[in-house]
Order: C-alpha cells, then structure tokens, then sequence
C-alpha cells in the first residue's frame, strides 16, 4: 500500500486518495533531538456521511457501527507510533483499512435456536444426582 494510492476496502468499496485529509503535528513520546521539530504524528481524516465512494447500501451500516467514533459524520486515525512521518501515515492508512473493512462487514447469520436431546437431559439429570449424592455424603451424621 503506497501513500499515494487509492484505498481498497472491499472489492465494491475504494478510497480515493483525494477523499483522505492528513494532518501532522508533533508526536510526544521518544526521539531524541529530532522529537521537538518534526512533525511525525498523522491524523488521517476521511468523511464517512458524505463521502460518494461509498455504495448507498453500505453507508448505513457503516455510520452505525462505527458512530461511536465519528465527529459530525468523520472518521478520523490517528497514529504516533513510528518515529517517521512516512510510518505513521502508512499505519494510519491501514488501521483506517482495518475499521473500515470491520465495519462493512455484513452481519452474522441469526442463530437457529435449538433444544437439548432427550439424552443429553438425561445425562444432566443424572450428573445433578451425583452430585447430590456426593454432598449429602459430606453431611455430619450425628447432631451432638
């Protein structure tokens, strides 16, 4: 994945790099002389609500699941891990690939209820006995 390149989340759902908004500002953390003058943090930034790459079909589920993280319909990375501007904007693209991708995913098939076998109701049924027994086994036979 270049910086430059479009985004693929999904065979149906792409990114073009003109969509995403970077910002880079000072990165706290360890770096030495360099820490105070480069600008390695990246805020990636990129408009889920209006953003017409996205399928229509795919723009509801995406706003639900991630808007929690959204800010007036925009999600925004950020990433300060890497001492290199050019890390950090490669992480945050591919942690913004990442949620994406999560959140696109369809929802899992609705679970079929069941009930237990005959035999395996028995089988609790007798296990619950044994432990009764076991117990009152442990029980003081004599009041003193």
């Amino acid at each position: 994945m270049s910086i430059d390149d479009d985004l693929a989340v999904t065979r149906r759902f792409v990114i073009p790099a003109g969509e995403l908004r970077e910002r880079f500002s000072r990165s706290s953390g360890p770096g030495g002389q360099g820490v105070n003058t480069a600008d390695s943090r990246v805020e990636l930034s990129f408009d889920v609500a209006g953003s017409p790459s996205i399928p229509d079909d795919l723009r509801p589920r995406l706003l639900a699941r991630l808007a929690s993280r959204l800010s007036d319909g925009v999600l925004t990375i950020a990433a300060s891990e890497h001492r290199a501007q050019l890390a950090n904007r490669e992480a945050a693209r591919v942690r913004l690939v990442s949620l994406l991708r999560d959140a696109a995913a369809p929802p899992p098939p609705k679970r079929r209820p069941t009930k237990p076998s005959r035999g395996a109701k028995e089988r609790r049924l007798d296990e619950k006995k044994r432990r009764g027994e076991v117990k009152r086994g442990r029980r003081r036979r004599y009041e003193d």
